[in-house]
């Protein structure tokens, strides 16, 4: 136990250290290990606030009030600000001097603060008329409600905006250990307004919660960034700064893409307004259970590679951006196909066990449950989508991510309005998924004209045996719910339900990991050798699991 507990040890020190950053694989590592940690919060957030207010018109109200304040901080900051930011602030560090990128931090950090505290005050006060527009489906009763969320809420961006400037400057240094930790206290202030301010103020609570958690989500960055080298001034000369100016000029293109995105939401929670109460909050709990995947897999991969790409294409290495592009989208396939498959056939299993508690009756279930499922069936686009567009940041195009975006959105929009009479709820999953495949869909298919070097036979020969292998997991996972004789029962009891999803489950895993291993698949011996060096202690492997992040993909 003591050997146990001493490698245990050593593995924390190694992440806290800044070894594992060495690599994309490592630094994802990093990231994925506290995202665990959040999306556990998150599951407890999602489990107290369906438990508590059920999917009804309050958790409505609740995540229709989300859609200004994540519209304006899409709009302004969002990822536009990471993708500006950091490849121009790696530029500076390496080709002109630390305090040249410095100066740009502190004009970008004031710049923000003004603007999103005139914009949030300008949306506090036309809250009422906007939320009308939103959620014209919603009762006046349930508007207000909306209303007075929002306002609350609209104090977040401020924050956020901080803290994205902080988180930034991070990313750039590959210190991704306290910027993965930024997310932990966000859930931690969510979950206070629902257990604490909500038991006072009621509804309002919980858009306090929000709050709190924007401001922990800030003040948590800080100590690190202040000690990089971060000195914040309240000069107004350092807005005139021209490499400002040129962060701006590359963010605006991205903002608009951001925009895109969150006008998707917009979108799902109008047409949610006029379905039955409780769609949107079933939308969005089953939205949150597959974003799980795609935070540990998708995102982290991504953000993990930026920083490498952005140097690469900084430096004109041409062959090791298409390598390291390659890589990265081989280790996010290798995680996120299986997990979307085993997902689809354990869908309702899951969304009990997180959500089935209190107030979210079986009928709730049934409608995120059967969202969730659609949604996992683009799970997959969805996780490559952060690393394509962060590959075009790198190469400091903002412009055709915003522009397949756009055109993205408008098969989300068409695909929905013809739709929702006919499938209800469920057409809010169905066409959310079409616009995420055809965002992938197009940003490989231009990204493929800018990066000649990009190998096409390792990457579909690589995606076939994960395929293979997942459809195995598939029918391991189906056979385990009939072999454990819990798949024909009502899901009565959370001891059934979750024995159901845990041995099903780690049949699935088991089988993928045969048949992957009987294919030969790369990312699984990589994968191994990298959890063996760290627990082990076995540098060789873990120099050679270094190695292999590094080597050209054939």
């Amino acid at each position: 136990m003591r050997g146990i507990i001493d490698r245990v040890r050593m593995l924390v020190l190694s992440l806290f250290h800044g070894r594992s950053n060495r690599t994309v694989g490592g630094a994802a590592l990093v990231i994925a290990v506290f995202g665990v940690a959040s999306r556990l919060l998150g599951f407890v957030r999602d489990r107290i606030l369906a438990g508590t207010f059920g999917a009804g018109d309050v958790l409505d109200a609740y995540y229709a009030a989300f859609r200004i304040p994540d519209f304006l901080y899409g709009l302004l900051v969002a990822g536009a600000l990471s993708a500006a930011f950091v490849p121009v602030f790696t530029e500076l560090r390496e080709k002109k001097s630390e305090q040249s990128a410095w100066d740009l931090a502190g004009g970008v950090f004031l710049l923000l603060l003004i603007l999103l505290g005139i914009v949030s005050a300008i949306s506090a006060i036309c809250a009422a008329p906007m939320m009308r527009a939103i959620v014209p489906g919603f009762s006046p009763e349930k508007q207000a409600l909306a209303t007075s969320l929002t306002r609350v809420m609209l104090i977040g961006p401020v924050f956020l905006g901080m803290s994205a400037v902080f988180g930034s400057v991070l990313v750039s240094f590959r210190n991704f250990i306290v910027f993965s930790l930024a997310p932990v206290f966000y859930n931690v202030g969510i979950i206070l307004g629902a257990v604490v301010f909500a038991k006072f103020f009621g509804p309002v609570g919980l858009a306090m919660g929000v709050v709190v958690g924007t401001i922990l989500h800030a003040c948590v960055q800080y100590p690190s960034v202040r000690k990089a080298g971060f000195r914040f001034s309240f000069q107004a000369a350092s807005i005139v700064n021209r490499e400002v100016w040129r962060v701006v000029r590359l963010m605006v293109p991205r903002s608009l893409g951001i925009a895109v995105g969150q006008v998707s939401f917009l979108v799902v929670t109008f047409f949610a307004s006029v379905l039955a109460s409780g769609t949107l909050a079933a939308f969005t709990l089953a939205n949150n259970i597959q974003s799980v995947p795609l935070g540990l897999f998708g995102v982290a991969f991504s953000l993990a590679a930026f920083p490498m790409l952005s140097g690469f294409a900084a430096k004109d290495e041409r062959r090791r951006f298409a390598d390291m592009l390659l890589k990265t989208s081989r280790n996010v396939l290798f995680f996120v196909i299986p997990v979307s498959f085993m997902m689809i056939a354990l869908r309702a299993q899951i969304v009990r066990v997180i959500l089935g508690t209190g107030h979210f009756d079986w009928e709730d279930t049934r409608m995120t449950f059967e969202i969730l499922g659609v949604l996992s069936v683009s799970l997959f686009a969805q996780s490559l989508i952060p690393l394509f567009a962060r590959a075009f940041f790198s190469l400091q195009d903002t412009k055709t991510p915003l522009l397949l975006a756009a055109f993205s959105e408008a098969i989300h929009i068409a695909v929905l309005a013809a739709f929702v009479g006919q499938w209800g709820p469920l057409s809010l999953a169905v066409s959310f998924s079409a616009a995420s495949l055809a965002n992938a869909f197009l940003l490989y298919v231009f990204l493929r004209k800018r990066v000649e070097e990009w190998n096409d036979r390792s990457f579909f020969v690589s995606l076939g045996k994960v395929t293979c292998a997942s459809l195995a997991a598939l029918l391991a996972v189906q056979s385990g719910k009939f072999f454990f004789g819990l798949g024909n029962v009502e899901l009565d009891t959370f001891f059934d339900v979750f024995s159901e999803l845990l041995l099903s489950g780690v049949l699935g895993i088991a089988a993928f990991i045969a048949v992957a291993w009987a294919l030969k698949v790369e990312e699984l011996e990589s994968v191994r050798c990298f959890i063996v060096s760290r627990f082990l202690k076995q540098p060789q492997l873990l120099k050679e699991a270094e190695e292999e992040s590094s080597r050209p993909m054939v």
